[in-house]
């Protein structure tokens, strides 16, 4: 649905809401007194009745009308989640139920300049069981299709679960007061003599009536009619599901409205409207042939930070054929469309460093707990700022210790060349470190590192309350592996030739080591670093 739509969708509706409750708190008068009503709704009627109000009230009516029309029109499956189906079933009850009363008030009092009062309303819907019972179940039929509007606009909003529980009350005690009002007033209803109505004018009142049923019903008779057409002229293609289903599906259908059509289950908290991302699927083939996210699909992707190959099953329509994984259970709920937790990466070839502060729990045992707090803060903060500065990114906090990955957002070679100097700026924030901490120190701090460069997943990872973006894989793990033979060489840094002839760059006077490191079956070509100028220039400086 496009932003625009959405928008006047919610700004509609919200009039119109506005309306409503005023209307149920003039009905709640009447617990009070019919004069009490009346007084009320001379003030809301100067408002509504005004051109300024007219013009909002039924083109926000017209506009929420239509826009449901188009929205049925253009579902590609009438299969949807419960709530869904009985908002849009309650939001089509209204208009029939409707008429009748709006014939009454308003056309009577635009068409036949005749002023009506709430006692006359009140009195004419009691004299007949069946008028008031329609003028009671359309009041509960619209609060219903509004509360389930506001719920399913609001429920993704962290604050609402909080408010909810008021939400609620507010939800039962309105319509039982405005019911208890319209009883209460139908009750002790005593209305003045109506003014008399002509043949002419009640026949004027019936066509009225009569049009506006009849309008109601050919313009959703239309609406199906146009739906069914559609789907008869469209070509088809196919969705291969993950469980192992190939489900056949008409062009311009989204993949949530083909899984949905065949009966499989799928997450959509916000139903379909590109306000959660809980019906995100992996795209495997057929990724290429897909038209790229409109600007509502591409902004709740860039939230969660979703690789390219991952994107909403109700905003994409493909016309190829498509394989799809959901990421999502299928009875995933609100609290899951706010939760940013999980593991969502793609491949990408990075450079991955882990860097280890040498002598720590030596440096534990000697001090008392606040001073190696102090300590580890400004070593890391050392660290942190050496990345910063070379185009690296801090990935993960390893007690002493971190990962930091370079080459997120550009290519590998450079990246091998961020990483070297980015080795050579935390060895140089160490020895200047030292230099300030002299006297709190007894030996100099000291680092490891393990740098090596490959294909990894890289991604948004982690506990729902805090994801990160990090990596996972091979490369990651052998970057590991080569900062713990950091002690077994006594150097400083330990570099893959990876990472050496992806940078261009090479070690002075240093011999290669082939070297078996746990997790892997074939040998790595190492150097062993102690002193970080000893990389030749080719290293550079990082783009």
């Amino acid at each position: 649905m496009p932003r625009f739509e959405r928008g006047l969708r919610l700004g509609s509706g919200l009039v119109i809401a506005a309306y409503v409750a005023g209307h149920f708190f003039n009905h709640a008068l009447g617990i009070a007194s019919m004069e009490a009503m009346e007084a009320l709704r001379r003030v809301l009627a100067a408002w509504w009745r005004g051109p300024p109000g007219t013009l909002l009230l039924y083109g926000a009516l017209a506009a929420h009308f239509a826009l449901a029309l188009a929205s049925l029109h253009r579902r590609r499956t009438l299969r949807m989640p419960a709530w869904e189906a009985w908002q849009l079933a309650l939001g089509l009850a209204i208009p029939p139920l409707l008429v009748s009363h709006v014939v009454g008030t308003r056309f009577a009092w635009t068409l036949l300049d005749r002023e009506v009062s709430y006692p006359h309303v009140v009195a004419a819907l009691w004299a007949d069981p069946w008028l008031a019972a329609k003028q009671s179940l359309l009041l509960v039929v619209v609060w219903l299709h509004l509360c389930l509007g506001l719920h399913f606009w609001l429920r993704l909003r962290r604050w609402y679960p909080r408010a909810l529980p008021f939400a609620f009350a507010l939800a039962l005690l309105v319509p039982a007061l405005a019911l208890a009002g319209f009883l209460s007033a139908g009750v002790n209803a005593t209305p003045p003599p109506a003014p008399p109505a002509s043949v002419a004018d009640r026949a004027l009142l019936e066509r009225s009536r009569e049009a506006l049923y009849w309008g109601f019903g050919l313009l959703l008779a239309a609406t199906l009619t146009a739906r069914a057409a559609r789907r008869l002229a469209r070509r088809s293609y196919r969705v291969h599901h993950d469980s192992g289903k190939v489900i056949s599906a008409h062009a311009g259908s989204s993949i949530l409205e083909a899984v949905r059509e065949a009966g499989l289950p799928h997450a959509s908290v916000c139903g379909g409207r590109a306000r959660c991302t809980t019906c995100r699927v992996r795209i495997g083939r057929g990724l290429d042939a897909l038209a790229p996210p409109a600007p509502l699909e591409a902004e709740a992707l860039r939230r969660i930070g979703a690789p390219p190959n991952v994107r909403l099953a109700c905003q994409t329509r493909p016309r190829e054929d498509v394989w799809i994984a959901p990421l999502v259970a299928a009875q995933a709920d609100a609290v899951t469309a706010r939760r940013p937790g999980g593991v969502h990466g793609h491949e990408q070839a990075v450079a991955a460093m882990f860097v280890d502060l040498r002598g720590s729990t030596a440096l534990a045992e000697a001090r008392l707990p606040y001073d190696v707090l102090f300590v580890l803060n400004q070593f890391f903060a050392e660290m942190s700022e050496a990345l910063e500065a070379t185009g690296g990114h801090y990935a993960q906090f390893t007690g002493d210790g971190l990962l930091a990955l370079y080459g997120l957002n550009g290519g590998i070679d450079a990246a091998c060349r961020q990483a070297l100097a980015g080795a050579r700026e935390m060895q140089r924030r160490i020895d200047r470190l030292n230099g300030s901490l002299a006297q709190e120190l007894g030996a100099p701090l000291r680092i490891g590192i393990g740098l090596h460069a490959g294909t990894a997943i890289v991604g948004t990872m982690g506990p729902p309350a805090a994801p990160i973006i990090s990596a996972i894989g091979d490369t990651v793990n052998s970057a590991a592996r080569l900062e713990e033979l950091s002690k077994h060489y006594d150097c400083t840094l330990v570099v893959s030739a990876e990472v050496l002839r992806r940078a261009g760059a090479r070690i002075e006077g240093a011999e290669p080591h082939h070297v078996r490191v746990r997790g892997r079956t074939d040998r790595i070509e190492v150097f062993a670093v102690r002193d970080l100028a000893a990389i030749a220039e080719g290293a550079g400086t990082p783009k």
